[in-house]
């Protein structure tokens, strides 16, 4: 079965760029590239949106910049999570768990319900 190519539902970029950066500081490729990898190739984030995602991000206060250097010595504005970021990544984390669960059960549902 080919694969098609998700929509991002509003919001969810956002936590996926925290999610991103949970591990340490990365430039916007390597974001990119990361989000794409581990989702197998399902998300594909264009470079405006994820762009626009992270100047979003910096002006809440939840991740900060600084410019350094990549791995192929060129200069890359690189991204860190704030300890507002990380409180913020729990709590999205929270409510995403809950909203794909909800989803998942309707999802799977085998039967009608009766309406209480």
């Amino acid at each position: 079965m080919p694969r098609a190519e998700l929509d991002l539902l509003q919001g969810t970029l956002d936590v996926l760029v925290l999610k991103s950066l949970s591990w340490g500081a990365r430039h916007g490729h390597s974001v990119a590239t990361w989000i794409r990898a581990t989702t197998e190739d399902d998300l594909n984030i264009e470079d405006g949106a994820l762009y626009t995602a992270l100047h979003r991000l910096e002006k809440r206060g939840l991740i900060e910049a600084e410019w350094g250097l990549s791995d192929n010595n060129r200069k890359a504005k690189y991204y860190e999570l704030t300890d507002a970021g990380r409180g913020e990544l729990r709590q999205e984390t929270d409510r995403w768990s809950k909203y794909a669960g909800a989803v998942f059960k309707v999802l799977r549902a085998t039967s009608v319900a009766s309406a209480r």
